[in-house]
């Protein structure tokens, strides 16, 4: 544990669809005085997120779906587009990307590549994402994805060129923090190229 911080008190202020904790606690500054602080955080769990690409083809799967967050914060349809991603639930990372593929594209692959970890909201979420790319191919597609109904899901699958999703970021059109890392990422490493 970090001896610059001291619980003193955890409250749950909801257990519904994941945990909301108020926790108060006394930090140690650098000036070497305690002070009491209160925060919220938000535990959903840790998740994984994947960029799949296609070299000889130049492209790149994402999803378009509705988010409620982003349709009370702005988004007049609520619809985003993403990479594919999910909590782990009780899986590793590999195991629960591969998961995730299958059902939200159709596409069931054999190599995932790890290439960093983040956390998207630490202000106020616990949620540690582990980032990952693979390589598809046309024949890997089993079956049309969409997500699981039972679980709200409703998934339109995308295949845009690195470049059409590169200026869908610049047009405002792709505004998810994970899929603009990833596409970034593909650039930068010359995945498509």
């Amino acid at each position: 544990m970090n001896d610059r911080v001291r619980i003193v008190d955890v409250k749950v202020l909801s257990d519904d669809w994941y945990v909301l904790r108020k926790t108060s606690f006394d930090f140690l500054r650098s000036d070497g005085s305690w002070q009491r602080q209160s925060r919220e955080t938000y535990d959903r769990g840790n998740g994984a997120t994947i960029l799949l690409y296609n070299r000889a083809r130049r492209t790149v799967v994402l999803t378009r779906q509705f988010r409620f967050p982003a349709f009370v914060n702005g988004t007049p349809d609520g619809m985003l587009v993403e990479a594919c991603a999910g909590l782990l639930d009780r899986d590793d990372p590999v195991t629960c990307i591969r998961r995730e593929v299958e059902e939200e594209t159709g596409y069931r692959i054999a190599d995932v590549r790890p290439v960093f970890e983040a956390y998207m909201s630490p202000g106020s979420v616990t949620e540690r994402l582990h980032f990952f790319v693979g390589a598809y191919e046309p024949r890997d597609k089993v079956s049309d994805g969409g997500g699981e109904a039972h679980e709200g899901e409703d998934i339109e699958v995308l295949e845009p060129t690195l470049d059409e999703a590169l200026a869908m970021v610049e047009a405002g059109e792709i505004r998810d923090g994970k899929t603009i890392m990833l596409l970034q990422y593909a650039k930068l490493h010359g995945l498509v190229d």
